[in-house]
């Protein structure tokens, strides 16, 4: 039997997003059952978009498309601090946890903005359209 050499799950950025988005699930069962089909849904969905959209990327076999799909994947990010805001602002979690949650949107931000980068360069350089 061949070993499976991995795919989209081999990048460090989307490991590292996995992880956030494992961190918001685990975060969002102490928010109240009020929250379960608002902030709730929101900030599991985003999460979840972000990896999503890393492995859509990642898939598509085109630089340029990778790179689109990377965007979507930073605004997600970014979108899902907006939500964990309300939820600061809400009083369903503290600013340590906050200010933890944000530190692994900055590292993850930083990867996906060098995989763009990445991406962009090997677009140049073999003049993918």
């Amino acid at each position: 039997m061949e070993e499976y050499k991995g795919g989209f799950e081999t990048l460090d950025v989307w490991k590292e997003a996995r992880a956030y988005r494992i961190s918001i699930s685990t975060l969002v069962k102490s928010f109240p059952p009020i929250e379960k089909f608002r902030l709730v849904d929101q900030l599991i969905r985003s999460s979840r978009s972000v990896t999503a959209n890393i492995a859509e990327g990642y898939g598509r076999y085109h630089y340029k498309e990778n790179i689109q799909s990377c965007r979507m994947a930073r605004g997600s990010l970014t979108e899902t601090v907006d939500h964990l805001m309300c939820g600061y602002d809400e009083g369903y979690l503290e600013e340590v946890k906050l200010f933890e949650l944000k530190k692994q949107v900055d590292s993850i931000s930083r990867k996906l903005n060098g995989y763009i980068l990445y991406l962009k360069r090997r677009k140049d350089e073999n003049d993918d359209e």
